[in-house]
């Protein structure tokens, strides 16, 4: 009966939150609040639920797969097609774990910390490096460190455009995968590292670019965040030497999956923000989706709604969608709720043209 009840609670999830009032942050100086009563809390049955499915999907690609495999005396078409839809369960897995960044995925701050570490673990992701760059991407969305899409002219062309596909086809993930290795070297050398890695245009650095950089810094220096960093780096390396041991000679299986899992992550990643202009509300953009796409995405196609309204769940963004699908917003509705993978596409399409040339500034 519960389980029945968790299950009407996630396609609920997609359509019509539970009501309570939010709160305007200063994303959303200026906008008309929504006039429905979105959820400001986590949905405990839905999340709870998901935070299963993301746990068994991964403890049967790294455990449970390959023993079936060893049993099965290899690999075979069967087994093979298994891993589908484990890898489809990514987005869940990162949605719980954006949601943990922001506080939403559980009640106690104590247990979201926790939960949300453990399944960055799961991943081979740095936990806290990705909740500061991410809580970052909120601050300065759409800034000069925050445009892996537009053509900043600097270096070869040819050189600018391979950086740009290496990183949308999976090199992102692989980035997030090295960038622990920074709390194990020298505290010197990892602040210079950052400082070049976030760059700053030389004398036309404004305030604001300096002060991404100071933060950046700070973060990668700071000496609990390193030791917390080595921690989680080590316990995912464990966690995946295990894995790699019991996959044996059908290691590249596993590898393909982690492959298949991180060129999701990359192309998703900027998706909602390529070729988007300053003065887009957000500096973001909402995509159209089936609803059971929207629950397997945890809405995350809503993201204008997300980084107008970054303090509510996920559960709220519907609710925000329909309040603003009024005669005010038809014109930007029209225009931003392209089909989303037709927006995963059009990335391909390569970088966008300069500062001045696509109205970013």
């Amino acid at each position: 009966m519960e389980s029945t009840s968790a299950v009407r609670t996630l396609g609920e999830a997609v359509s019509a939150p539970p009501a309570a009032a939010p709160r305007a942050s200063a994303g959303t100086a200026g906008r008309r609040m929504p006039g429905r009563t979105p959820a400001r809390k986590p949905d405990l049955r839905a999340n709870t639920a998901l935070i299963a499915v993301a746990t068994l999907a991964l403890a049967y690609q790294l455990f449970g797969l390959p023993l079936l495999l060893r049993a099965a005396g290899g690999p075979t078409f069967a087994l093979m097609a298994s891993l589908v839809p484990v890898v489809l369960a990514t987005p869940i897995h990162w949605g719980l774990i954006h949601e943990g960044i922001h506080g939403q995925l559980l009640r106690s701050r104590r247990a979201n910390e926790i939960v949300a570490r453990l399944l960055a673990i799961g991943m081979a992701m740095p936990f806290d490096a990705v909740r500061f760059g991410h809580l970052m991407h909120h601050r300065f969305t759409r800034e000069a460190f925050d445009r892996p899409d537009v053509d900043d002219a600097h270096g070869p062309r040819w050189l600018r455009r391979l950086a740009w596909y290496v990183r949308l086809l999976g090199g992102l993930y692989v980035g997030e995968l090295l960038v622990p290795l920074l709390a194990f070297l020298p505290v010197r050398l990892a602040r210079t590292l950052v400082a070049r890695g976030v760059g700053t245009p030389g004398e036309r650095a404004s305030a604001e670019d300096v002060q991404v950089q100071r933060l950046f810094v700070n973060h990668a220096t700071d000496p609990q965040k390193r030791r917390r960093a080595r921690r989680d780096w080590l316990c995912s390396l464990a966690l995946y030497a295990c894995a790699f041991a019991l996959y044996g000679k059908a290691w590249p299986v596993l590898a393909a999956a982690m492959f298949a899992r991180g060129l999701w992550l990359s192309l998703a990643d900027n998706l909602p923000h390529y070729g988007v202009a300053l003065d887009e509300p957000g500096r973001s953009r909402d995509f159209r989706v089936p609803r059971v796409i929207g629950l397997m995405l945890m809405n995350h196609h809503l993201h204008r709604q997300h980084h107008l309204y970054p303090t509510l769940p996920w559960v709220a963004l519907p609710a925000l969608v329909a309040d603003h699908d009024d005669a005010d917003d038809a014109a930007a509705s029209a225009t931003t709720r392209e089909a989303y993978w037709r927006a995963a596409a059009r990335q391909l399409k390569g970088l966008q043209p300069g500062v001045g040339e696509c109205g970013l500034r």
